[in-house]
């Protein structure tokens, strides 16, 4: 066997790792012999990062840092680079192929980070907004104020991390100006809410109540103690949370459904991105996406990305969330927050609209 027919089986093996770490055994060998193929492995590792799964690339990012470390000087800079630029190249490739040029020749890597600001990335122009925050706090602090707004300025407009966006927004602040953080992530903020619908024993989640069968804003239920109808809600929250506690008070084992229209300007596929630490169904224009059964797992932006089509013209968005009987104070919250947006977590703008 060839030395590359020995580096592709390994490579091979590696990604053939199961979630779970079935494989991890084989996996263990074979990293091996990957680290022994030196620099000339390090482009074949980057075509075999991101097509199995976290642990396999686990497995070939030390298999990678491993090779680097040992030959800093024979790294294919000019190779790995043309790699990273290559857009099409999974990220996970292509963030290791930055790494790997950051860990080979720092100075390189310094002169290309701000290039990539705008990378589809939302990892890899996260160094690049790094900078530009600390561009802009070097400029308040000297009393720059307008040199301070516009880099905190560039660098709100190409965050997509939560940390990021809150800390510019903070500089933002402290110089006069407030930055729109729900229309930035693209929150939507206007629903139609109906409930309370019964979920004692946790059968809320699987009982299918009309909302589920049928779009009839003007129609009146029967409840979980009373007929309910819809009623408009507004979300005021900067981070577009939902929460039912408001209208319906603070109530235990009740499930609540949220409604709202998005108008997409064209056919187009897309992310629905949610934040629910409480059980939760998301159908789009009739057809469920997906749903989870738990209950006060935490919070936080982005938590679930559901991949979707949006068609031109109006889209149904229908959420269902369920409170269970807990009563412990860190189990009160009901609510849910909803942004759609591109693959790069890039906001989808909506058309307007009236309502």
């Amino acid at each position: 066997m060839t030395a590359f027919g020995a580096l592709d089986n390994a490579l091979d093996t590696i990604v053939s790792i199961g979630r779970e770490g079935q494989g991890n055994e084989a996996a263990s060998e074979s990293w091996k012999e990957v680290v022994k193929a030196g620099p000339s492995a390090l482009l074949p590792i980057l075509s075999a990062t991101g097509k199995g799964s976290a642990v396999a690339d686990n497995w070939l990012r030390l298999a990678a840092n491993t090779i680097a470390d040992q030959a800093r000087t024979a790294a294919p800079i000019t190779d790995l680079e043309a790699f990273l630029n290559n857009v099409k190249h999974p990220a996970p490739a292509r963030q290791l192929a930055f790494d790997l040029i950051q860990q080979a020749d720092p100075t390189k890597a310094e002169v290309i980070e701000p290039g990539l600001l705008h990378d589809p990335s939302q990892e890899l122009r996260r160094g690049a907004v790094q900078r530009l925050i600390q561009e802009a706090k070097a400029a308040a602090e000297a009393k720059k104020e307008g040199a301070a707004k516009v880099a905190f300025e560039k660098a709100f407009e190409a965050a997509r991390d939560e940390d990021q966006v809150k800390a510019i927004a903070d500089g933002l602040e402290k110089l006069g100006e407030k930055p729109d953080i729900a229309q930035h992530f693209g929150f939507l903020m206007k629903w139609n809410i109906i409930g309370p619908f019964d979920n004692a024993k946790r059968a809320g989640f699987d009982t299918v109540y009309p909302p589920e069968k049928e779009s009839k804003m003007e129609a009146t239920y029967d409840g979980k103690s009373a007929p309910v109808k819809w009623q408009p809600f507004e979300s005021k929250q900067e981070y577009g949370k939902v929460d039912f506690n408001k209208p319906f008070g603070m109530l235990k084992d009740s499930t609540a459904y949220a409604s709202t229209i998005f108008n997409s300007d064209q056919d187009r596929e897309a992310e629905i991105r949610l934040g629910c630490k409480n059980g939760w169904k998301v159908w789009l224009n009739g057809v469920l996406l997906f749903g989870r059964d738990e209950y006060h797992r935490g919070a936080q932006l982005d938590q679930y990305k559901l991949k979707c089509h949006l068609q031109s013209g109006a889209n149904t968005i229908l959420v269902k969330c369920c409170q269970n009987e807990q009563t412990e104070q860190w189990t009160v919250e009901w609510e849910f927050q909803l942004r759609v947006c591109d693959s790069t977590g890039t906001a989808i703008a909506e058309v307007k609209r009236d309502k």
